[in-house]
């Protein structure tokens, strides 16, 4: 079953047509595999290191700055 789920995967992502089923079938995969506690953890990541990605491009440090001060007084 990985195996079928695996090929249309692949195969969807090399025609570019993911359709409703895939996204589904993959979000039911997800969940299966890091279970309903661990996903807002995971999206809660990808969003800060997004948020720290769109910062480091645009120049903003003196955010990072600050953070790693109050790190630095709090120990």
């Amino acid at each position: 079953m990985l195996i079928l789920i695996y090929k249309v995967m692949i195969t969807s992502i090399l025609l570019g047509q993911i359709g409703t089923t895939e996204v589904l079938l993959i979000l039911a995969v997800v969940l299966l595999l890091f279970g309903a506690k661990k996903i807002p953890e995971l999206m809660k990541g990808i969003g800060k290191g997004v948020k720290s990605f769109k910062d480091g491009m645009s120049g903003k440090d003196e955010e990072t700055g600050s953070e790693q001060e109050k790190e630095q007084k709090s120990k």
